[in-house]
């Protein structure tokens, strides 16, 4: 049975065939984002479309009661087209504004509307050094050694507030290095490689494998291992949209 899903980023590398996944599989969509040029986009996909920033919490208040969502996906970021390593540093700061004060009014939004289940995008490279392959019990870089303090104080703004803002359920999905369509990176990068349709995929298992609490999401053989995803969410790395889409 279908639920009703509000998608914050409906437009993004993963938003999009997130969109595709959840719609195939007869879940009813409304896609958030910022421009009102994506509304055809969506239409086009079988999705509704709301244009509403993300720091405007009383718009964006009133776009989640509209949608009346059972529950909200949390796919936002500010990354630069195909993933630009030259302006990734000014994308750090308007990311870490994005996972605290965005994610502040996503759960703020949520609760207001009644809405108890949330399902937001973290990192699954940001584990203090240790030895791999890192599980999701493994202690986060929290001094910053190994990423930029200024993620580093995004990504625990956001985990805090999805799994610790009762009486919501969250889920966090610790997202590999993004590679594939629109990304910028054709092959497996990174220390721990994830393909964006397979990041995608993650997100509907989570929807409909509901289990709240942190999974990474990660290929193989990478430093963080992604079997609790596997065992628990049915999760498949070599997932690819063409297999729902054929």
């Amino acid at each position: 049975m279908g639920v009703r899903v509000f998608l914050a980023g409906a437009s993004g590398v993963v938003g999009l065939p997130l969109v595709k996944l959840l719609v195939g599989a007869g879940h009813q969509v409304t896609g958030m984002g910022r421009s009102p040029q994506s509304a055809k986009t969506m239409s086009a996909l079988g999705a509704d479309y709301v244009a509403v920033d993300v720091f405007d919490a009383e718009a964006l208040a009133q776009a989640i009661v509209a949608a009346r969502p059972d529950v909200i996906i949390h796919q936002l970021t500010d990354l630069p087209t195909r993933l630009d390593p030259s302006l990734m540093g000014e994308a750090a700061l308007r990311n870490a504004r994005i996972r605290e004060e965005g994610t502040r009014n996503l759960v703020q939004g949520a609760l207001s509307a009644g809405v108890r289940r949330m399902i937001a995008q973290s990192i699954a490279w940001a584990y203090a050094e240790g030895k791999p392959p890192y599980t999701e019990r493994d202690p986060l870089d929290v001094d910053a050694q190994r990423t930029k303090p200024i993620t580093m104080r995004g990504i625990i703004a956001l985990e805090t507030l999805v799994l610790s803002s009762p009486p919501l359920e969250g889920v966090v999905l610790r997202y590999g290095n993004f590679y594939g369509p629109d990304t910028g990176r054709d092959k497996p990068e990174g220390p721990s490689p994830l393909h964006v349709e397979a990041a995608a995929y993650a997100a509907l298992c989570a929807v409909e494998h509901w289990q709240p609490g942190i999974f990474n999401i990660a290929e193989p053989r990478g430093e963080a291992t992604s079997r609790k995803a596997m065992d628990a969410l049915g999760w498949r790395a070599d997932f690819r949209l063409a297999e729902r889409t054929a």
